[in-house]
Formats: C-alpha cells, structure tokens, sequence
C-alpha cells in the first residue's frame, strides 16, 4: 500500500513540474531570474531521487511564490 502513495505522490511531483517548468517558461522577467528559478526546478528534480515528500514540500513552496509572483533576485 505505501508504494501505491509513493506511486501517486510521484505523479503528483511530475504533473507539478511539468507546470512549474511551463510557468517559468511563460514568465516576463529578466533572464537571470529565469535562471535562478530553472536552478530551483533542478534542485527539485534531484530532491525527488532521494526525498519525494521532501521535494514535494519545496515544489509546493515554489509553485506558491510563482502564483503569488514571488521571485528570486537574478545574478
């Protein structure tokens, strides 16, 4: 059963990313804030090999900021 929860919770990440990557994507900022939250997206991306509940906690935190156009100071 609990790998049935990781299965789903996987999804959830994945069907998550997908949009954060096309938020980003979709985004009017200068390219060094591009960069900054495409850096975030990786660190997500590799949390999930490790800690998916994890992972989905920061990708829930990034996904937040983007809504509310909280973003990080470019380079």
């Amino acid at each position: 059963m609990e790998r049935d929860s990781q299965l789903k919770l996987y999804g959830k990440v994945a069907d998550q990313l997908k949009e954060a990557h096309a938020k980003v994507r979709a985004l009017q900022v200068p390219e060094s804030v591009r960069m900054a939250l495409n850096r975030k997206l990786l660190v997500v991306t590799a949390a999930a090999k490790h800690d998916l509940p994890d992972a989905a906690r920061r990708l829930d935190r990034l996904m937040k900021d983007l809504d509310e156009g909280r973003f990080p100071e470019g380079d």
